[in-house]
């Protein structure tokens, strides 16, 4: 366990993972102050914690909170070190650390990496970015022996030594741009997942990639050459059948990359455990989520697509005529690119929310379109358009925050807004 007696901490954000993190430094002996941006706090901690300035020997700063901005630098300058919470709980924990980042497709990979891990006999804990921090689970009575831990460009902005024994880099695209100046910027952030690793350490990443040329690599790719590819139905390791799609409650492309990256991550995995486990698996919610058949219509729920490339995946992925619903928050991001995928796949569009009028003005002269201003007249709108043997995609392509408090949220919303519910799934 990293030692902090007698040091100086600020926790800078009052979330959980701040909590979390401001409970693990206390553990480690440090005195401790939570700091939020709208106010300061003592934190509820053991030990003294008063006559803290701004100057201390260590500031961790929780994801949420932008690195750059006027809080964090004002605590930055005259400290001893910057950490992101990531940093501070993995110098605490002495397991085996399998990293997973990308733009799209993280959670679903996290959870299918813990499944498989345990079902090679090992103990995991899926976390970070998702499910519980770091840090609390390096507070456990007897921390797992593998943690799967998804990684964002946010956590990843604030490593300093971070070294995961395993890093899987699924995919990149555009997104966050109300956070990051450039694209470049924001690719900068997810590739500090590279900076420490060793020549011996496995990197699964996806073909044709540009990524640092560090690790062993592992490639996948659901259409072209790699180590990992998809065959029909058949996930195949070096050219041999090592599970089938059909034998998980998995579909779509994206997700057959997922299963495969998440294969190729996992020591000792055999093709027996993993169709055994693989089986047992129900994909997370809100991620091209079969929420109801009507009248012959599917209704598939997607809120997770918060930007372009996880809408381009799902709408990729349809083999059905497809009526699409997206909007949500501004982002700065551009969605023309998508046009031509649109023009493909989609029999009609219906848009809706803050950037619900720039969607329409981009695709109404691609597919038949139609804006409204919430999600529930959005759902009554496409329900209009589709007929028996379609699918209703709701894929927003953009974060929730003008109207819904986060993807799920919406999510539920859209759920609760499907019409005349006669067949759930």
């Amino acid at each position: 366990m990293l030692d902090l007696t007698g040091k100086t901490v600020a926790v800078l954000g009052a979330g959980r993972s701040g909590r979390a993190a401001a409970r693990l430094a206390e553990h480690c002996g440090a005195r401790v102050t939570i700091y939020d941006s709208r106010e300061a706090e003592e934190a509820v901690l053991a030990g003294p914690t008063t006559g803290l300035g701004v100057n201390v020997d260590l500031v961790v700063v929780s994801p949420g909170i932008e690195t750059q901005g006027e809080f964090v630098q004002s605590f930055a300058k005259g400290s001893g070190a910057l950490w992101g919470e990531i940093e501070l709980a993995w110098r605490c924990y002495s397991g085996k650390t399998i990293g997973i980042t990308g733009t799209n497709g993280k959670t679903t990979t996290t959870e299918l990496v813990r499944d498989l891990v345990e079902a090679t006999g090992k103990s995991c804990v899926a976390c970070g970015n998702y499910g519980v921090p770091l840090s609390e689970v390096v507070l456990y009575n007897s921390p797992p022996e593998v943690i799967s831990l998804e990684l964002s460009s946010f956590q990843l902005e604030t490593i300093v030594d971070f070294k995961p024994d395993v890093v899987i880099w699924l995919n990149f695209s555009p997104d966050h741009m109300d956070r990051y100046h450039s694209i470049e910027e924001y690719r900068e952030a997810k590739l500090r997942i590279f900076d420490n690793i060793e020549d011996e350490t496995p990197v699964v990443v996806r073909a044709g990639s540009k990524v640092p040329e560090r690790g062993s690599r592992i490639t996948f790719s659901a259409d072209g050459e790699a180590d990992w590819t998809l065959s029909g139905d058949d996930i195949l390791c070096c050219g041999e059948a090592f599970v089938a799609i059909s034998g998980t409650k998995l579909r779509g492309l994206h997700n057959a990359e997922n299963l495969m990256a998440a294969c190729a991550a996992v020591e000792g995995l055999t093709c027996e455990v993993a169709r055994d486990a693989l089986s047992k698996y129900s994909p997370p919610e809100h991620r091209c989520e079969l929420v109801a058949i009507i009248d012959g219509v599917e209704y598939l729920n997607d809120s997770k697509a918060t930007n372009l490339h996880a809408l381009e995946s799902a709408l990729r992925s349809q083999t059905r005529p497809t009526v699409l619903i997206a909007g949500g928050k501004q982002k700065g991001l551009d969605y023309q690119p998508l046009a031509p995928l649109l023009a493909g796949k989609a029999k009609a569009m219906i848009t809706f929310g803050e950037i619900g009028e720039e969607l329409y003005s981009v695709f109404s002269t691609t597919v038949p379109c139609r804006k409204v201003e919430t999600l529930e007249e959005a759902v009554a709108a496409a329900a209009a358009e589709a007929s028996r043997g379609d699918t209703i995609l709701f894929s927003p392509g953009t974060s929730s925050f003008d109207q819904f408090n986060g993807y799920e949220e919406r999510g539920r919303a859209f759920k609760a807004a499907v019409p005349r519910l006669t067949k759930t799934l």
